[in-house]
């Protein structure tokens, strides 16, 4: 009975109800940073929906919107992508930005990075 009330804390301590939640998976593996306004600011994660990134939260207000262009750093290249977004949550050092609907040449750019961190991850393993 004990091991059945331990199970079920676990569960709902978790974080997987909250990922699930989401539209998109979010990633936190790539090395990117987002230009706004001159200002660059480094990516805590990012999904096709929007992004995370750190910064001072007096830089910007809820409901703002900011046009961005994320830089990634791939194996061989940096890929910059323009996206304009909504700023939808703000911490002491952390602001949320909800992307407006992506184009389809920025789901493109998006999917290369993707698959760029694929195929490193592969070449890695093969070592």
């Amino acid at each position: 009975m004990l091991n059945i009330l331990l199970a079920g804390l676990r569960a709902n301590g978790s974080n997987d109800a909250a990922e699930t939640r989401r539209r998109y998976p979010r990633r936190h593996v790539d090395r990117c940073v987002a230009s706004v306004n001159g200002s660059i600011f480094p990516i805590e994660n990012w999904s096709f929906g929007g992004l995370q990134i750190m910064a001072d939260e007096r830089l910007f207000g809820i409901g703002q919107s900011v046009d961005m262009v994320l830089k990634f750093k791939l194996r061989n290249t940096i890929v910059d992508i323009d996206v304009r977004g909504t700023v939808i949550r703000k911490t002491a050092d952390h602001v949320g930005v909800e992307f407006e609907p992506l184009s389809h040449t920025i789901r493109r750019a998006f999917q290369q990075v993707i698959d760029d961190h694929v195929a490193a991850e592969f070449a890695n393993s093969q070592i």
